[in-house]
């Protein structure tokens, strides 16, 4: 049986089997902190039996106006975990935490343009392909920056795709 709960800083020692993997990024610690002190709502941990670390996502409110959105940092699941249904979980909460809490526009999430796979699951939660971001990882590897608008988007005018490309830092106003 699965449990979803927050994660907690002592989760830093434990998840090392989740994250290694060579599509999970892995931060800093004070980048951790940072996420678990500012938005605690929005970081939650799947476990399993024994306490075991399945899976977890990381994420924050941010934005301004129609801009104002729940942002997915980091989602992920240990290999021998996958396809199970946990990512989707984990990512209903970070909606609906988003839509409840927060009352944003949207969802976000950034995706490695290589990874066809997770960028086909994101779609079947109902997320759209809204720009490309050039250079995005490490400068050597576009994104997807992927939407799903929240229903205070009553128009889902956050869904509809950019038309062009971007640079990173272009994203930093958004």
């Amino acid at each position: 049986m699965t449990s979803l709960r927050r994660f907690r800083c002592d989760d830093l020692f434990r998840f090392n089997g989740v994250n290694l993997d060579k599509l999970t990024e892995t931060y800093n610690l004070n980048f951790y902190l940072q996420y678990l002190a500012r938005w605690p709502e929005m970081c939650l941990v799947a476990e399993g039996p024994g306490k075991s670390m399945m899976g977890y996502i990381l994420g924050k409110a941010e934005g301004q106006g129609e801009n104002w959105h729940g942002h997915v940092t980091a989602v992920t699941v240990a290999p021998e975990y996958r396809r199970q249904g946990l990512a989707r979980k984990l990512m209903v909460v970070l909606e609906d935490v988003s839509e409840k809490v927060h009352n944003g526009y949207f969802v976000d999430l950034f995706v490695r343009a290589s990874n066809a796979l997770a960028i086909g699951m994101y779609k079947k939660f109902g997320y759209v392909l809204y720009r490309r971001v050039l250079g995005y990882y490490a400068g050597e590897e576009d994104a997807w920056d992927m939407r799903k608008a929240m229903p205070r988007d009553v128009e889902k005018k956050s869904m509809i795709p950019l038309g062009r490309a971007v640079r990173p830092e272009e994203c930093e106003s958004d």
